[in-house]
């Protein structure tokens, strides 16, 4: 199995009366509220920490595109990605992604992926996601009952970019483009590996099955809830006639690895519960916007995922114990936690696990300590799973005798002190 570090760089210091005073965390949360020296703490605290990720020996290393909110401060994982890609050697870096039908034109994502995949010397995971209701319809305005179809033709024109090597012309829907010529191209061939994330949708579903591209279940609510998901995603896969494969799933999982499980409570349940009841809060219009889900979804009875959280929380704060029992976490030792991944991964069928080390509000040691326990006591003993499969959507980086290294910039001898003239 691999394992890769997610992270969602949440804004750490919302005030204690937030869900009080606020009514959602997205789209019109008070900007006030961003101090942006924190910010400067947030971000580079955060990508320390994925570089640490990365030391240790992570798969993937993983950075996500949202707008307008205090949940994810990532509106370019392409700059996140650009930083790590000169800082880090051997894992792959994980888009997790571009939201293809909001940008114009979408060849913008075919060159940006292809320049971080030449600068990273073909470690690039490319993510593909549709996009939130709050991102794509309510922070960039696009139309929820056209969102799908623009997305699928952006994909078209993004993939054939990376692949034909003539000038074309392109003359979609929604883009007309003369020359189609990207410069650069990708290293990997015929282009990085696709990862479609999602979060419950027939169509979704049907899609990667069709393209043969790996589906990543991004929930919050863990293993027990993502189970009826999963099957509905590998049921379309069997329908296809694709194979079982694990390593064509991911899944998303909090985890809390400390010395106990009464350790693990102390250092970590009031960042669960800053992120379960703050982080998540956000407005229901903002969920779901009509049109978004199609009839099939509907009919399929799958909820967003955010509309699901706020009619939880307005039933009272959700506290450690209903996040450990209902496998919203996995918490505990090293050996527990172990133990419950390991059964998580079997029931859900995946081959990639990625794991989110810092959540809500967790300040860098304590990151830190639950990064360090699970790449050493947890990650050896789940690291043989599924180990009788290929993966064939992984990464094809350049052998070492090809990569650059970032080498140190030196002054030249002589040179004055400081650079200064």
């Amino acid at each position: 199995m691999k394992l890769h570090f997610f992270h969602l760089m949440p804004y750490r210091f919302l005030p204690d009366d937030f869900t009080e005073k606020h009514r959602s965390v997205w789209v019109d949360v008070d900007s006030a509220l961003f101090d942006p020296v924190k910010g400067h703490q947030i971000y580079n605290e955060n990508l320390d920490e994925l570089e640490y990720a990365s030391q240790l020996g992570f798969d993937g290393i993983c950075v996500n595109e949202h707008h307008q909110n205090a949940y994810g401060l990532m509106p370019s994982p392409n700059l996140m990605a650009a930083s790590l890609a000169r800082r880090t050697e051997k894992s792959a870096l994980v888009v997790l992604g571009n939201s293809l039908a909001l940008y114009n034109p979408p060849v913008r994502v075919a060159e940006e992926f292809a320049m971080l995949d030449c600068i990273s010397g073909g470690r690039l995971v490319a993510g593909f996601p549709v996009g939130t209701s709050m991102d794509t319809n309510f922070c960039y305005g696009q139309t929820p009952a056209d969102l799908r179809e623009k997305y699928q033709e952006a994909h078209d024109l993004i993939v054939q970019a990376w692949t034909r090597p003539e000038v074309f012309s392109f003359n979609g829907k929604f883009t007309q483009l003369r020359y189609v010529n990207i410069w650069p191209r990708p290293i990997q061939k015929p282009h990085p590996p696709i990862w479609i994330p999602g979060g419950g949708s027939v169509e979704t579903w049907e899609w990667v099955a069709r393209h043969d591209y790996m589906y990543c279940y991004l929930s919050y609510f863990g293993h027990q809830r993502g189970l009826n998901v999963m099957k509905g995603y590998w049921d379309e896969v069997e329908r296809q006639g694709r194979d079982k494969n694990p390593y064509r799933a991911g899944f998303l999982q909090f985890i809390a690895v400390a010395e106990s499980d009464e350790q693990a409570e102390k250092d970590y349940a009031e960042h669960a519960e800053y992120f379960y009841n703050r982080c998540l809060r956000v407005y229901p219009g903002f969920a779901d916007a009509p049109g978004y889900r199609t009839m099939k979804t509907v009919r399929a009875g799958l909820t967003a995922q955010f509309e699901r959280q706020t009619a939880q929380a307005s039933a009272g704060a959700l506290t450690w114990k209903n996040f450990v029992d209902q496998g919203y976490i996995l918490a505990g030792s090293p050996e527990s936690v172990a133990q419950q991944l390991e059964e998580a991964a079997k029931a859900l069928n995946v081959g990639h696990m990625m794991v989110l080390l810092q959540f809500g509000s967790m300040p860098p040691d304590l990151v830190r300590k639950n990064t360090e326990l699970f790449a050493k006591e947890v990650m050896p003993r789940v690291r043989p799973l599924f180990e009788e499969y290929e993966d064939r959507w992984w990464i094809n980086p350049l052998p070492d005798s090809q990569r650059m290294t970032p080498q140190a910039m030196a002054e030249p001898a002589g040179a004055p002190a400081g650079g200064g003239s």
